[in-house]
């Protein structure tokens, strides 16, 4: 069985839902995860803050400008009168339930997962009932009743496994099952979600306890480019990446890809395969856990970076001093990017700044402290990138950038530069001419 998941933006149009159709109107079994549609979630967002600030009639006002777009949607994609009254009655009750979320008194935390919950439910009833008319083998698949996550907001890995297959027992037989990415319940078993991106996760998470073929993901864009291509001209899609080589651009910036989406494929070797929805021919990415090749493969950039410099004149042969200062970070749950060292320094990058003022409270007892603010961490990835002899190209950008830290050796496949966000896309562009200069496409 293969598990295929489809973006906002896949789903985002009647074009593209029609497009989706075209896609997974194969015969193989499949189970396919969707996104809300493009802008969907972004707006119910924007329904829960008016209502926490107590803007109910701003958030009224929104849901009914959200409907009107969903009606017109049901109108352009259904034919048959029966169906679209079907589903004309279930958006109906949606957008109800969400305006008995607005006038709720007591708005919680439970009642905004259950605004944004909206949008998966959605899209898959709508997508569902599209291919019913169309004479499709289809069936919904509620996410609700099979993705949980436990305690630590971890996915519930054996009770998915168990679920999913009772679930799927329990429905009609159908080529195509229709699930929601993104939400889940949590282990008391309320509305939550794996958070923005987790349509992906889903996807993974599903492949890997149905042991799928394959997972496939299709977005607007035709898988990992060398080079983010918002910032840089003539960069192309890569072929084929490792799970590493993915997970470590996906972590540094690359958005096509939620960070934690590889991991639930590694232990099965599952491929997965990014595809774009607008450019079906479009050769993708293909992830797996073989790394083909040596040397820097693709460059992604991390925004929202702050730098510290700790500094201690005791550090020299003073034991304990990088212990404490990590056990600080520990404390309050904040994890560390980069990090450099020297005789009587630590410097080190953060991207979480929740409890910055409290980490630099515990560090002053003991230590001199700088903090550099706007900062970006420029990663470039690939395989054995330390031992390939073309490696050395990237350092001429310590002639035309300031460069505030270097991360090279902690891993074979990432090396890691830090600097002023002002500077960053010049320093991509300067990249991209010195490590793939005129680099043919194959």
């Amino acid at each position: 069985m293969q598990v295929l998941k489809f973006g906002g933006t896949s789903v985002g149009s009647v074009q593209n839902l029609k497009q989706v159709r075209e896609i997974i109107d194969t015969p193989e079994l499949k189970i396919v995860v969707l996104s809300a549609m493009a802008g969907t979630t972004n707006k119910l967002l924007q329904i829960a803050d008016a209502v926490r600030i107590g803007e109910r009639t701003l958030a009224a006002d929104l849901a009914i400008q959200l409907q009107k777009e969903y009606d017109q949607v049901l109108e352009e994609l259904f034919t048959e009168l029966s169906i679209l009254s079907k589903v004309r009655g279930y958006v109906d009750g949606i957008f109800s339930s969400i305006e008995n979320s607005i006038q709720v008194t007591n708005f919680s935390t439970i009642t905004v997962d259950e605004i944004l919950s909206k949008g998966e439910l959605l899209s898959t009833w709508i997508l569902t009932s599209y291919l019913e008319q169309e004479n499709v083998s289809v069936c919904l698949l509620p996410a609700l009743d099979f993705m949980r996550i436990d305690m630590h907001k971890e996915p519930d890995t054996f009770y998915i496994q168990q679920n999913i297959y009772r679930s799927i027992e329990n429905l009609p037989p159908a080529h195509i099952y229709i699930t929601q990415g993104f939400i889940c319940r949590d282990y008391e078993g309320k509305v939550s979600n794996l958070q923005r991106g987790g349509s992906d996760y889903t996807a993974t998470i599903i492949g890997a306890v149905i042991k799928a073929t394959s997972v496939q993901i299709w977005t607007d864009i035709d898988g990992f480019h060398n080079n983010d291509p918002r910032f840089v001209e003539e960069t192309h899609s890569i072929a084929h990446l490792s799970y590493d080589e993915a997970a470590e651009l996906a972590y540094f910036g690359a958005k096509i890809l939620h960070p934690l989406t590889v991991e639930p494929l590694r232990q099965y070797k599952i491929p997965l395969h990014l595809k774009n929805t607008l450019d079906v021919k479009a050769r993708g990415t293909m992830i797996t856990h073989k790394a083909k090749g040596k040397g820097i493969k693709a460059i992604a950039a991390k925004d929202g970076i702050t730098a510290l410099k700790i500094k201690s004149a005791r550090m020299l042969q003073a034991h304990g001093f990088l212990s404490n200062v990590f056990k600080i970070f520990d404390s309050y749950e904040t994890a560390i990017d980069m990090i450099t060292t020297s005789e009587i320094a630590v410097s080190l990058t953060i991207d979480n700044t929740q409890n910055l003022e409290k980490i630099a409270n515990e560090l002053t007892k003991f230590a001199l402290l700088s903090i550099d603010r706007a900062q970006s961490i420029i990663c470039l990835v690939g395989n054995q990138i330390s031992a390939d002899k073309s490696t050395h190209h990237l350092f001429n950008i310590l002639k035309d950038v300031d460069i505030r830290m270097i991360s090279y050796g902690g891993s074979k496949n990432n090396i890691s530069l830090l600097v002023a966000t002002k500077d960053k896309n010049r320093a991509l562009s300067l990249l991209q001419e010195y490590v793939f200069p005129h680099e043919i496409v194959i």
